[in-house]
């Protein structure tokens, strides 16, 4: 039978794509669905159609699924931050484990893969150390914050996101209030007029450090000693800032911070090190699992305390430094030169010297200095982005030889491209963990250990 636009069709909903959709069969006929779950049997009205498949909304729940549980958030439908919150924290785990070992399979060519059990959280709620949340108005012209609805740039109303802290509703209520009660406009995408754009929150987890960045369309905000006052009756409040973002586009942050009053920064640990944390800089938002997943990657980097190690994208030194308590001497490479700034200062901060960072491309500098100075590598440890790897600097690593690589990713996709390459030049996968940093969403962080076939 063939399906159409509109239609309206009974699914029993038997498997989870890569976005967290349920994936029910009509008659041969595949159909995505956004919010329904592993067990589901549903309704969806067919919102577009393809010869062999469609993409369908969720209409009614005929049966719940098993592993279907309320979500927290009131939101989890229509904002576009979880993905699978009405999914119970065992079956998102099983989702995430499959995930990898599908990516690793079809993109990777791997068979029987060494995969450790995934490590999940304690606690899948109230575990972000940072929010960003735009401010705008709503249809009755009121001053609202929250979070953009999946793939729009509507705000869905919601000052006290399940994943976040519970500080983060005080920093708004006391924000909106100064704004209404001083008449002070919220930024408006369209005209480009307004001053408020994003208020931007970071916590941390092991200091009770708070941090308020007001991202905004000017260079102050007015009465501001006033809304200072008020924001420092929040135990914990040490660092409030202003962000100049004057931009006609919706890149968040802008690159001139203002202290207001407290320190330009907050800190935080990830195990035993410490890390100063501007608002600019990059960090984990997850520190109590990033602490699991670094653990993790020193455990496969087997570090005897002889290696010379690079860190490849090595960021504000997080991984870096905690290689160095184990390792003879640590390198890392990050192309943003403040982050640099950052990892030499959090070197000090740790009383860590057997360190060394460069500001520039991983791809230019690893070939350079190899081929410049003769630096190699007993271990090389990469984090990259999303798109993963340049091939010129995974035909670098390979001519280094070093014993042993370990992957960190945050994209499963683009680490099996990776390791495809890696394992064809010589290398072996030893040992794939998948740590959970981000429950409620499809997301997934996965490590892995590559050894040299020769050893």
């Amino acid at each position: 039978m063939e399906y159409r636009k509109n239609d309206i069709v009974t699914l029993d909903i038997e498997d989870c794509g890569v976005d967290g959709e349920g994936i029910g069969k009509a008659d041969g006929f595949t159909v995505f669905v956004k919010d329904a779950v592993i067990g589901d049997r549903v309704t969806a009205k067919i919102m577009k159609a393809k010869k062999n498949y469609g993409y369908g909304r969720l209409m009614e729940i005929l049966k719940p699924s098993p592993y279907r549980v309320e979500p927290k958030c009131a939101f989890a439908r229509q904002c576009g931050g979880c993905q699978l919150q009405a999914l119970s924290y065992e079956q998102q785990l099983a989702f995430k484990e499959k995930k990898v070992r599908g990516h690793l399979e079809r993109i990777g060519g791997f068979t029987d893969i060494p995969m450790e059990p995934i490590i999940g959280m304690d606690e899948p709620y109230h575990y972000r150390n940072k929010a960003q949340f735009p401010v705008g108005k709503n249809k009755e012209g009121r001053i609202i914050t929250g979070f953009y609805a999946g793939r729009t740039h509507t705000i869905i109303e919601n000052r006290d996101c399940a994943l976040g802290v519970s500080q983060n509703k005080e920093v708004l209520d006391r924000v909106i209030a100064h704004m209404e009660a001083y008449g002070i406009e919220p930024y408006n995408e369209e005209t480009g007029k307004g001053l408020v754009r994003h208020i931007l929150i970071r916590y941390g987890f092991f200091t009770g450090e708070l941090m308020v960045c007001l991202v905004l369309n000017g260079t102050s905000i007015p009465k501001q000693e006033l809304l200072i006052e008020c924001l420092l009756e929040i135990p914990g409040m040490i660092s409030i800032t202003i962000n100049v973002n004057k931009k006609r586009s919706n890149v968040i942050l802008g690159e001139e911070i203002r202290l207001l009053w407290g320190k330009p920064y907050i800190t935080d640990k990830i195990g035993d090190i410490s890390y100063q944390i501007s608002p600019l800089s990059f960090f984990q938002v997850n520190p109590l699992q990033t602490g699991k997943l670094y653990s993790k990657a020193l455990e496969y980097a087997e570090l005897h305390g002889e290696e010379t190690v690079w860190d490849l994208y090595c960021g504000i030194g997080t991984i870096s430094l905690f290689l160095a308590q184990k390792a003879k001497f640590v390198r890392g490479v990050e192309i943003i030169p403040a982050a640099i700034e950052n990892a030499n200062d959090n070197a000090r901060l740790n009383g860590i010297e057997n360190v060394e960072f460069f500001v520039g491309k991983a791809e230019e500098v690893l070939p350079a200095e190899y081929k410049k100075n003769g630096i190699y590598a007993d271990v090389i440890v990469v984090d990259p982005p999303r798109k993963g790897c340049e091939e010129s600097l995974l035909a670098t690593m390979i001519e280094m030889q070093p014993k042993r690589i370990v992957y960190v990713s945050c994209d499963s996709a683009t680490l099996a491209r990776d390791l495809k390459y890696l394992c064809e030049r010589g290398y072996e996968l030893k040992k794939v963990c998948p740590v959970d940093q981000f429950g409620g969403t499809v997301h997934v962080e996965t490590v892995c250990l590559l050894s040299r076939k020769d050893k």
